[in-house]
């Protein structure tokens, strides 16, 4: 389990790191090294702090939430009313505040990973994406799939009935300031529905394309006359 810490204080840094010695812990000291490590690699949790210097915590949170749908659990001094509200609603999914015991933080923690579980494993039809495992299973066999196109699939599948425009399955999925062309989108996406289909999925009934937009995955199916495809 890869939990990433953000504190600018070194000693909190090295005080969870301690207190999560079962997890493995990647450490930064801003919001900016944060998101450059977010770009690099998964994580499963976000331990993130409030108050930073340059970028603090509220805005380090929304910008995750453009990368990852990582659970994020904001631990910080700041113990108002307004500050909880405005952590849970900005995108945290708990709220700790400092001080804090070491069996609360792990049995937070533990909370929060089971609510969030279920985005490890998406079951859909005949179709099982699990991200711990990197694995795309269809009618209960392993199929090949690029890291991209796992990805992107794995975005589509968590924002079902959501049209996704080409920039935002880039940002998602690379990262920001990545030099992808919007078409590479498009032949990733052409990649995936050739793989699916050859599987024994029917792909042409959820995934959709939204012309001038982006895509979709429609989670009800499409009828025959909607359907729209590259």
């Amino acid at each position: 389990m890869n939990v990433l810490l953000i504190d600018d204080e070194i000693r909190m840094l090295d005080l969870l790191e301690l207190y999560l010695e079962n997890y493995t812990c990647s450490k930064a000291s801003s919001g900016k090294e944060a998101l450059a490590l977010i770009e690099q690699r998964a994580f499963d949790l976000v331990i993130l702090d409030v108050m930073m210097p340059e970028m603090d915590g509220w805005t380090t949170c929304a910008a995750i939430r453009k990368l990852t749908n990582v659970p994020i659990i904001m631990l910080t001094a700041k113990s108002g009313q307004e500050d909880i509200v405005r952590g849970l609603t900005g995108g945290a999914d708990d709220y700790l505040t400092k001080p804090f015991s070491e069996k609360v933080l792990l049995a937070r923690i533990e909370a929060v990973l089971r609510r969030t579980k279920r985005q490890t494993e998406i079951r859909f039809l005949n179709l099982i994406w699990n991200k711990e495992k990197h694995t795309l299973r269809v009618s209960n066999r392993e199929t090949e799939i690029t890291p991209s196109e796992f990805e992107l699939l794995g975005v589509l599948l968590n924002h079902q009935d959501q049209v996704l425009a080409r920039d935002q399955l880039i940002e998602k999925i690379w990262g920001f300031n990545a030099d992808i062309d919007t078409r590479t989108i498009d032949s990733h996406m052409k990649n995936l529905r050739n793989r699916l289909k050859k599987a024994g999925f029917p792909v042409h009934d959820y995934l959709q394309t939204v012309y001038g937009v982006g895509y979709k995955w429609t989670s009800k199916g499409i009828r025959h006359d909607e359907k729209h495809f590259i």
